[in-house]
Formats: structure tokens, sequence, C-alpha cells
């Protein structure tokens, strides 16, 4: 007897793919357009874009970073690009290398200037969109809210700005997407693989089934992008770990749906052990491959950083004072160099020796410092704290074509905030979702959840040290997630006209025109647009915001 398909096997069918291409490429072509216009404007390094631009240029023209002269800023943007580096020997870099390498693509094609150090960030702003589309579209089977998704990304002002700099930040949320997506996408293919599979297996055979299906390309991706998205930044490490139990909790409940035994059990050895290698093997794999350029010059590290402060630290007392010994160092300062595997090994090994000393950096060396723009994370979804990523104060009346009044000047600022409203709605959006999760048991809404908790949570222990508003980009696509999810509740599952989709529609349509009307208000201070000072104070909702 053939077996029965349980409900929670089933896929959501979609609309025409060709549709659904061509609605996801339209939204990322709007969303480049935005961000790609007067991209190479302010002409000057912006906030930290004065680290990984440099950076960036420097690992492409040597294979690692090394250190710059002082006046290397005025150089780039003169366009003088002889004489930058100090001496051969590297730069201590605090965060992996492979949203630098990412930023060194667009500075190879398009040169060492804003438009080339920003261009890859605008273009990974604009894919994230397209993701975005596909991703809810898959979630919902609905092509308009695929388009609502990518729309509300494309809107969002942190977003913008972030698609508009070289700071790291938004490569490690496009990662952090992609990954998501994939794994999404193999829930799907795994379950109409059972589904076909099912058909022609007797009720004993459909039990192991599940095992059957060791090879997963899309979570082979979803590895991939993990491990690129922690080279990126080290919090997607949070991220892997919480979506790689939820990947577990989805195969059980594969396992419980086709009538498996004790299937925490099963699911714990047999799906355990290759999703392990698929998400967590293949991650380091591809984290430990990005620093490539590190290892090929490791004996520069180790004679310029082997014995450094942080190789010695001991201890940090209550007034910030270290204490370091002399006598720690690298165990392979002192060791002669191999050759062949050996050398590798030993270049590996101090690599480790480096990443202690970097996490010795973030834990310790920066809990005694303070920055103008620092937030706590808990007021991050309410925008308690944007950042002034670059601002030209006291532009006087006529200069520039200002047109303030005699007593007044005008202004240029990028701000990096997110859309408001956008922002405000989310955060309801994922209290909603953690009721649907867990009162409706629908799984859809545990990604959002564990997307932002991953990606929030663990920054209210680090809250010791300088953190920015701007590091809740990595929650901001989850929140988007639930927030699509939200307006299907609304609207229910009918698609007839009925006095609920009517309610439904002029609730949902609202929020997203007010979102659309939100950021048009805010664009100036975006794109550094000229404002007048009371123009720019209109915009200014908070004192908390100047």
């Amino acid at each position: 007897m053939t077996p029965r398909p349980d409900p929670r096997l089933a896929v959501l069918r979609r609309e025409s793919r060709l549709v659904g291409w061509g609605a996801a490429l339209a939204v990322g072509a709007l969303a480049f357009f935005l961000r790609v216009w007067k991209l190479g404007r302010p002409h000057e390094f912006s906030f930290d874009e004065t680290y990984y631009a440099k950076d960036a240029w420097s690992l492409l023209q040597h294979g690692y970073v090394v250190r710059y002269v002082e006046d290397a800023n005025d150089k780039i943007i003169g366009g003088q690009l002889d004489g930058l580096w100090d001496t051969d020997r590297p730069s201590m870099i605090v965060h992996p290398e492979v949203g630098k390498w990412m930023i060194a693509v667009g500075e190879h094609f398009f040169g060492m200037d804003p438009f080339g150090w920003r261009i890859s960030a605008a273009v990974v702003g604009a894919l994230m969109c397209v993701i975005m589309v596909r991703l809810v579209r898959r979630l919902t089977g609905s092509t308009m809210f695929g388009v609502v998704g990518g729309l509300m990304l494309c809107l969002d002002g942190m977003h913008l700005v972030l698609s508009r700099l070289g700071l790291l930040d938004i490569f490690l949320a496009f990662w952090l997407l992609a990954a998501v997506a994939a794994l999404v996408v193999d829930r799907d293919w795994t379950r109409e693989r059972l589904l076909v599979r099912l058909a022609d297996r007797d009720p004993g055979d459909a039990r192991d089934l599940v095992r059957r299906l060791w090879f997963r390309p899309w979570r082979l991706t979803a590895g991939i992008c993990f491990g690129l998205a922690i080279g990126t930044k080290w919090s997607g490490l949070y991220a892997l770990a919480a979506f790689g139990i939820l990947a577990w909790a989805w195969e059980m409940g594969a396992r419980r749906a086709i009538g498996a035994r004790i299937p925490m059990m099963r699911s714990a050895i047999v799906d355990g052990i290759p999703a392990f290698v698929h998400l967590v093997v293949v991650a380091g794999l591809v984290y430990t491959a990005s620093w490539t350029g590190w290892l090929i010059h490791a004996e520069k590290y180790e004679e310029a950083f082997s014995a450094s402060q942080y190789a010695r630290f001991v201890s940090m007392d209550a007034n910030c004072n270290a204490t370091t010994d002399d006598r720690l160092q690298w165990s392979t300062a002192t060791e002669p160099d191999a050759s062949g595997f050996g050398e590798f090994t030993q270049s590996l090994r101090s690599l480790i020796h480096y990443h202690h000393d970097v996490y010795t950096f973030h834990t310790n060396f920066l809990n005694c410092s303070e920055h103008t723009y620092q937030s706590q994370p808990e007021g991050w979804l309410l925008i308690n704290r944007p950042v002034g990523v670059n601002v030209e104060n006291d532009i006087a009346p006529g200069e520039q074509g200002c047109t303030a009044a005699a007593d007044s000047t005008c202004l240029r600022q990028v701000l990096l905030i997110g859309t408001p409203i956008l922002w405000w709605g989310g955060a309801l959006a994922l209290i909603y979702a953690g009721f649907a999760w867990v009162g409706r048991r629908d799984w859809r809404f545990g990604i959002p959840v564990v997307g932002a908790l991953a990606m929030w949570l663990p920054w209210e222990f680090s809250d010791l040290r300088p953190i920015f508003s701007f590091y809740a980009s990595a929650i901001l696509p989850f929140t988007v997630v639930a927030l699509c999810l939200v307006m299907g509740h609304i609207l229910g599952p009918d698609r007839g006209p009925t006095l609920r989709r009517t309610v439904g529609t002029i609730v949902c349509g609202s929020f997203v025109v007010l979102v659309l009307l939100n950021f048009a208000w805010f664009w100036p201070i975006w794109t550094n647009e000229l404002l007048t000072r009371s123009e720019w104070l209109d915009r200014m909702w908070f004192s908390r915001w100047i």
C-alpha cells in the first residue's frame, strides 16, 4: 500500500517561473539604479572606508595587507597611487578578508577611487533584493509578496547607505541571506524528492528514504555561503550555528512526516553527520581558503606580530591597563622555516595564533574605548542612535546652490539610518512571528525569528565595547521576511474578493506606501544631497538622531 503523503511534506505551488524571475530582476534593476546614482559622491573616504578600501587595494596589489604612509588618504583622493606604502611590513587587520577582496574587485575594474571601492557594495546590495524576491516568493507561493519583500529591502535607508559605501556589513548580510535562501531551497528540494519516492515505496521502505538523499547541492551551497559570511565578519558564526540547528529540526520533521520511528535519534545520526559536513566542514574549509594570501605571507606576520601586545596579553584591570608578559609569543616564531606540507601546517598554526590575537583585541582592548555614535543593541530595531558617515557643514548661502536665509547655512550629510516606518513595523512583525512560529507551528516564521535572534542576541553580551546600530543590517533581511509573512496572514488564504482580503489589502498596501513616502523623505540625508539647516532638522525626528 502506497503511503499517503503527509501535509508537512507539501511544497507551495508557485506562479510562472518566467514571471517570478522577471519580477526579481526588475526589482534588482531598480535597486541597482538607486545605489549607483552619484555613487562617487562624496569624493572622499567616509567613516571606516579609510580602512577597508585601502586594505582591499593592498590585497589587490600585494596579496596581503601592508602599512600605508600617513598621508595616503590625501594622495589617493588626489589621484596619486605611487608611494602609498610605508614599508613592506604587514598591517594588523582585525576582520577577515572576504569582504575586502570583494571591495578589491570593484577597485580592480574601476580604479582606486570612491566609485571603485563602492561599486561592489552597490552590486551586492542590488543582488540582495533579487534574492529577497525569490526567497519570499518561495515561502509564500506569491510573486506579489516576493516583489513586496524585494521592494522593502530596496527602500530601506540603512541598506541603501551600506550599498553605497566600502564597508563590510553589506557583504556579511548578502552572504547570510544567500545561505538562508539556499537552505530553504534545500528544504523544498528534499521534500519534492521524498514525495516522488514515497509514491513508489511501501511504508517500511519509506521510513529510510531521507538518509538516501545524502548529497544535497543546495545545502552545500549554503555551507559555502556561510563560510564566506564568516570570512567577512566573525558574527556570521552565530547564524551558521542557529540555522544549522533549524535545518536539523526540518529534517526531523520530514522523518516524522514519513512515519519514521524515534525521528529525533535517527535524524541526529543519519542527518546530523551529513549536515555537519555540508555546513560546518564546508564553511570551515571556505573560511580557511579565504586566508590564502595571509598563509602565503605568513613569515611576514610571524616577524611583525608574534610578540605583539596582543600575543603577550595576560589581563586588563578595571582602569583599562593591560598586563603583558614578554615571554609570551607565537610558538612558530622561533621555529625554523619548514618546507612542503610542513610549511603549510606551520603557516596554519601561525594563523591560529593570529586569530587569538585578533580575538584578544576585540574582547579586551576595545572595552575601554568610546565612540560618539555607539548605541545599545536593545534599541537597534527602534533606531535609537544612527551613525553619521559623512557631513559637510556650514555651507554659506549662495555656495553650491544653497538657498538658506542670510542668517542660516546649508549642509550635506550621509546618515546611516534605516527607514523608520519599515523598522518599526518590522519590530512588531518579528514579535508576531515568534508567536506564529510557536503557536501556529508555521515553520516559515522560524526563519525570521532564528535569523534576527542569531544576529542580535550575541551583541547584548558584548555591550562593554563600542557597537553601532548598523550591525543590525544583518537583521534587516529577516525583518523583511517577517513583514511579508505577516502580510500573508493579514490577507488570508482566499484569492477571491472577501471583506478580510479587502481590508487586508488596504492595510498592507498603506504600509508599503508609507514606507515608500518615508524613503523619499529621507533620501537627501542618505545620498549627500544639499539641505538647508531647517530642512535637515525636519528629518531629525528625535534629538538622539543628531
